[in-house]
């Protein structure tokens, strides 16, 4: 059984080379400036980004290096240059009668951006995260009180409070009217 069929690896080419200059592209440099970043000749890079050549993995490597993306990401279908994602098809949980919808539809190395709805007089845990993670917590609507390192702070809408997020926290809402926040939180990444 083969992986993948004749159609697909008749495409890889194309795909290859679509990618290649569509991330050339999105970072503003010439045919040029990547060839001399990567140490190929310019004919090289122009043939990658024709579908012309058939390069070698050493090739390959360098340019993904140049471009400063994963090799698989080099072969692999293009996304779309945007992409519409309804509020219901994001992830959201209810945690403490807190509603809690992710704002990425996928996951970001290292991030996680969250808008938190918080009912009138509701309370809810904060979750801590690895050593040396900062949470930003915007409040949109209404209040949030924050409890942070043995610190409590009251946000009106607008406010912001820059946090460690691997020390234990909490939420609430000690108003009478449904109050929104936005949470950010920067993971540091764990060392491998």
């Amino acid at each position: 059984m083969s992986l993948m069929d004749d159609a697909d690896i008749d495409e890889l080419g194309g795909r290859l080379a679509q990618n290649i200059r569509s991330l050339r592209e999105a970072r503003g440099l010439t045919q040029q400036q990547m060839a001399k970043s990567s140490g190929l000749p310019r004919a090289t890079w122009a043939n990658l980004e024709s579908g012309s050549s058939n390069p070698t993995l050493a090739v390959m490597m360098r340019v993904a290096t140049a471009l400063s993306v994963p090799f698989e990401e080099l072969l692999m279908r293009p996304s779309p240059a945007a992409r519409h994602y309804p509020k219901d098809s994001l992830p959201v949980r209810d945690k403490q009668g807190v509603i809690v919808r992710s704002l990425l539809p996928h996951k970001v190395p290292n991030m996680v951006l969250e808008r938190l709805e918080l009912a009138a007089g509701v309370r809810m845990t904060g979750t801590p995260h690895t050593p040396g993670t900062r949470e930003y917590l915007a409040c949109e609507k209404g209040t949030i009180e924050l409890t942070a390192s043995g610190e409590r702070f009251i946000l009106a809408a607008g406010d912001v409070v820059v946090f460690r997020g691997d020390q234990k926290h909490g939420y609430a809402n000690p108003g009478t009217v449904t109050s929104v926040g936005y949470s950010v939180v920067v993971l540091r990444p764990v060392p491998t």
